[in-house]
């Protein structure tokens, strides 16, 4: 799925597409983001716009998967709700949000704590706990 610039973007941010996680899906700041927050919400916008190769670049290469399956026909992303990011210091930080989606009708919640870690001045996403 493609999204023009001037859209909402998915994160929640209130921002457009394109000044937000957009300008960290591709470009010149691919995989860039600022601190642990921003790249959990550009990894959430990647899971609402279907782009796996985002998601596995921005994924720790010690906890990467080889692949991510596609997802199920009809799964709709209903929102982000980022409740904490917590900085541990310069290079490790933890966010806990809620991403709602809907699946066959059925509503599904999913409540994490992620932690972050920044390596050669890049954030990863590293592992979470379900809440």
């Amino acid at each position: 799925m493609t999204l023009p610039a001037e859209a909402p973007c998915p994160c929640g941010r209130g921002a457009a597409y394109g000044a937000c996680c957009g300008r960290w899906h591709a470009g010149p700041l691919l995989g860039q983001a600022p601190d642990a927050e921003s790249l959990m919400r550009s990894r959430y916008s990647a899971y609402v716009l279907g782009l796996h190769d985002y998601l596995l670049a921005t994924w720790h290469p010690s906890r990467r998967p080889p692949m991510l399956e596609p997802d199920p026909p009809g799964l709709k992303w209903l929102g982000l709700v980022v409740q904490e990011h917590r900085v541990q210091d310069a290079d490790h930080a933890t966010v806990r949000f809620v991403a709602r989606s809907k699946l066959g009708g059925r509503a599904h919640r999913l409540a994490e704590t992620s932690r972050f870690v920044r390596e050669d001045g890049r954030w990863y996403y590293l592992d979470g706990d379900l809440a």
